[in-house]
């Protein structure tokens, strides 16, 4: 451990007496919530639904409850009940601990649920239908006491069989990718394109019930020897349930260089299953869904809208998806003319875009297609089956991220084949090349100049989608019979908003997870409070809008938002350089996470998840040397050539894996444990470093905001979850915080040269000023806030107090703290929370009022902007909606964790 220059003991002792008489002076949140902790700290939790509805048809859903420090040991089992007593069976996990041992976080499965749910310290009960793996043979079998699942361990198919009793229902579940290896520009040529299989490489069972049992397996697309785009898949099983769900992770690996038609386009991406058909045609039932719970219903042979008819309870029972009595009862003019009646096998649903789908059908193979409907956004949803069973399938998210189809195969002969397109093969293909030719910029100095015109941070051949991934989801019911079409409305609502419990805002802040006292309740008691909150409303709402009004979708752009508006054009800059797709840039997932902790608000919770889910695999290479980086904002999520580690950020993803203990984005988390070893790979201040430098194992330049936030948000949450290198992590943690604490000037030092191999930041030897106004809006203030909750090291809170404190300060006072001001610096209102927090901590009633001062009074919004938006319609704008042409994503992003901050830190003392 480095020693602690005595200055820095010495300080921190005066400032942590000062922060002990200082929190009931100003009437902290800390300080008045403790007391109530204590007391309740192991009470029981009321968990609830995300939407109305409960469950309703999906397979289960997993929550992650936060606990207090010390509420309960490592070993607690827990029981859960509904509103009248009864018990619900629950399988319970540990997520994540506190530094003492005690539960963090646990993850809790249910497999059913309607209503409010309460979680306690108990024994839980056990399902009535346990789930089951049997690993023996050469594949892995998984029962929910429903439905019994066999996995593959090799080979192309992945689900083997799903059976129902002793019906199977769907077989060969397996993945396709068709690859087209030319693209054409022109307006002739031939189009070729192959396929790839799916190919198992790894196989794993990472729970295996009672309540809940998830397998996951990795693998590539490959065709003879050959293979492209790595997956991952997890199915997720729950006890009684006829259902299961896919997460489908793949990783793009292939070549697309600009300027060249050759390369490796995809044409399409699908799952496929093969469903066994038994009945007779026309007891064979096809379901698409459209608009809404709407559904095409329709029978492989239809004996409806004949010239003759077979009678008004046939058609009915036909219609219904009913077993049809013997042909023999109906009438005869129709029962001897079946034979006449074609057989629908083939039928197609494709959404090329978020506003519109069409639906068509045809006989067979080789007979042409016959329209049969459409509309706007479809569900994502589809059944195939007859009176002995049928397979329901679904995939979420299916028009935001276009382009997406449903395709069912050969349902007039004796297997069906389904497939679930996320990418439609009648899309153009996958054309993911950087969209310019680079413009002359060879050099440094010249791609500088670029910056300094278009914003845009470009480097030849950085613009490369080589590495970035993308996740879907899918779910799947194994049907008896045709489902009645109140039961599949409730499936089509399932794949829409797949159903989530959750932990109430006041567990999460009684817990004190994710920076104790930063956030709380929304709270109108005076009307600045008041206006406050109706301005964080306004903002979010805006941007909810404007996700529809732009039509920010699509397979690789949902999730994601614009960083800059063009008032000239009343247009988002979507094709001007670093202004384009905000790509993280000054946190928004951050105020979002934030905006639901403190609210509990499902709108913002599913606006906050589509961006995980974006940011987090999109914005984020997975695969090659830049592996553990993100990139810079842009006009291409993966186009600008600033590959960083603040965009690969864990403190985005944190929230969404504890409150779900999602494992895909856990997957995301402990990926970036070793991302220190990037900075090897890639120098990220090499176009603008004047000193000689070159990246070494023993003494890389690393910063401590934007780089070693990131850094640190990883070894934190491995170290918190007890990962495989949580040992590693932990050290890590400690190692950094000490070694920044004893720099002659803490955080104001900037940097430092960081060991690889011990962890640790040389101890410069001269005090330097290097203060950015990007250090601390990449989610640095909030990390500390929960290291210094974490971890008992006086000379860390020290230097992270002085540096909150200098920040906003006059150029005077810097001066003459530091030898020399922090220079020209901006986001002063987003820095008003470092006030309020240093404030609380240290006892300094002029902070607290410079907190306010500069929420109100500097940079970013201020109260007298209008906080309204004006309507646009044509010829202004492409479609009619609104404008707020002050509006920049930057400042919502500050403004909104400035507000969130300080009315939690400093809501009493708001002047």
């Amino acid at each position: 451990m480095s020693p602690i220059p005595r200055r820095s003991l010495l300080k921190a002792a005066a400032v942590a007496g000062a922060a002990a008489h200082v929190s009931w002076a100003l009437g902290t949140r800390e300080a008045q919530a403790a007391p109530a902790a204590e007391a309740t700290a192991a009470g029981p939790v009321t968990l609830d639904w995300l939407e109305d509805g409960g469950l309703g048809a999906a397979p289960g859903t997993t929550v992650g409850v936060p606990w207090p420090k010390g509420a309960h040991p490592e070993e607690q089992t827990f029981s859960l009940t509904d509103a009248d007593g009864t018990a619900v069976p629950v399988q319970t996990w540990p997520l994540a601990y506190w530094p003492d041992g005690s539960l963090k976080w646990t993850a809790h499965a249910v497999g059913s649920g309607t209503g409010r749910l309460t979680l306690a310290a108990g024994t839980p009960a056990a399902p009535e239908k346990k789930v089951t793996v049997d690993r023996r043979g050469g594949g892995i079998d998984i029962s929910t006491g429903v439905i019994t699942a066999r996995i593959g361990r090799s080979g192309a198919t992945l689900v083997r069989s799903v059976t129902r009793g002793s019906t199977e229902i769907a077989k060969d579940g397996r993945l396709v990718l068709l690859r087209q290896p030319e693209i054409e520009d022109g307006d002739q040529g031939t189009v070729r394109y192959e396929r790839f299989d799916g190919a198992i490489s790894d196989v794993t069972v990472e729970q295996d019930g009672p309540v809940r049992a998830v397998v996951r397996i990795d693998g590539k697309h490959r065709k003879g020897g050959r293979s492209r785009l790595p997956f991952s898949i997890r199915l997720y099983f729950y006890a009684g349930a006829d259902s299961f769900r896919m997460v489908h992770t793949l990783t793009f690996d292939g070549e697309q260089k600009p300027g060249e038609a050759s390369g490796d386009f995809i044409r399409g991406l699908g799952v496929r299953f093969t469903v066994p058909m038994r009945d007779e045609s026309y007891d064979r039932h096809v379901r698409l869904g459209g608009e809404g719970t709407g559904l095409l219903r329709e029978a492989v042979k239809g004996i409806t809208g004949l010239r003759r008819d077979p009678g008004a309870a046939v058609q009915a029972a036909q219609y219904a998806g009913e077993r049809l009595p013997d042909p023999a009862t109906w009438d005869q003019r129709v029962t001897t003319r079946l034979q006449y009646i074609p057989e629908w096998g083939d039928h197609t649903l494709s959404q090329l875009s978020a506003d519109g789908f069409t639906l068509r059908k045809r006989t067979t193979k080789g007979h042409g297609w016959i329209a049969a409907g459409g509309g706007r956004r479809a569900s994502g949803f589809g059944y195939v089956g007859g009176a002995s069973g049928g397979l329901s399938f679904g995939l979420r998210d299916f028009w935001e991220k276009h382009p997406a189809q449903l395709d069912i195969r050969d349902a007039h002969t004796d297997e069906a084949e389904v497939t679930l397109w996320l990418w439609s093969p009648e899309a153009q293909p996958m054309d993911l090349r950087f969209y310019h030719d680079g413009l002359g910029q060879d050099t440094y100095p010249e791609q500088i100049e670029g910056l300094n015109i278009t914003y845009e941070d470009y480097e030849p051949e950085f613009g490369t989608p080589y590495g970035i991934a993308r996740t879907s989801e899918l779910l799947f019911w194994a049907n008896a019979a045709t489902p009645p079409a109140e039961t599949l409305a409730r499936q089509v609502e399932a794949v829409r908003v797949l159903p989530q419990l959750a932990a109430p805002p006041g567990q999460l802040i009684k817990a004190g997870v994710f920076g104790p006292g930063l956030y709380s309740e929304p709270d109108r008691s005076t009307p600045a409070k008041a206006k406050i909150e109706d301005h964080l409303d306004f903002l979010f709402t805006y941007y909810k809008d404007q996700v529809e009004q732009r039509r920010w979708y699509g397979f690789w752009d949902y999730g994601d938002i614009m960083h800059t508006y063009d008032t000239a054009r009343h247009q988002w800059r979507y094709d001007v350089g670093g202004y384009a797709w905000d790509n993280s840039e000054l946190s928004p997932d951050l105020w979002l996470w934030y905006a639901y902790l403190r609210s509990g608000r499902a709108d913002i919770f599913r606006f906050a998840e589509a961006m995980t889910r974006h940011t987090g695999e999109v914005d984020v290479y997975h695969l090659g040397e830049w592996a553990g980086l993100g990139t810079r904002h842009g006009v291409q999520h993966y186009a600008d050539s600033a590959k960083q580690q603040r965009i690969a950020n864990t403190t985005y993803r944190r929230f969404y894996y504890f409150l779900t203990a999602d494992e895909r984005v856990g997957d995301l988390c402990h990926a970036n444990v070793d991302s220190d070893e990037t900075f090897l790979a890639l120098d990220p201040l090499r176009k603008i470093r004047t000193e000689p430098y070159t990246p070494d194992r023993h003494a890389l330049s690393i910063g401590f905001g934007t780089d070693w936030s990131g850094l640190v948000s990883a070894w934190l949450t491995e170290w918190e979850r007890r990962g495989p290198k949580w040992e590693k992590a932990k050290a890590r943690v400690l190692s950094t915080m000490e070694t920044i604490a004893a720099q002659p000037n803490g955080f104001v030092q900037g940097s430092g040269l960081y060991d690889l191999d011990t962890g640790k930041f040389a101890i410069a030897a001269d005090p330097v000023v290097s203060v950015s106004h990007l250090s601390a809006v990449f989610g640095l203030g909030e990390l500390c806030a929960e290291l210094i909750d974490l971890v008992d090291m006086p000379a860390f809170e020290a230097a992270y107090y002085d540096y909150c404190r200098y920040f906003n300060a006059a150029k005077t006072e810097q001066a003459a703290r530091y030898g020399s001001d922090f220079g020209s610096l901006l986001l002063f209102q987003g820095h008003s929370r470092l006030d309020a927090y240093a404030a609380v901590r240290t006892g300094d009633e002029k902070l607290a009022a410079r907190a306010w001062d500069k929420f109100y009074n500097s940079d970013g919004y201020q109260e007298s902007a209008p906080w309204k938006t004006r309507e646009l319609t044509g010829p202004l704008t492409l479609v009619a909606g609104s404008e707020a042409p002050w509006i920049s994503t930057n400042d919502t992003a500050l403004y909104g964790l400035a507000a969130i901050e300080n009315l939690a830190l400093l809501g009493n003392r708001m002047p």
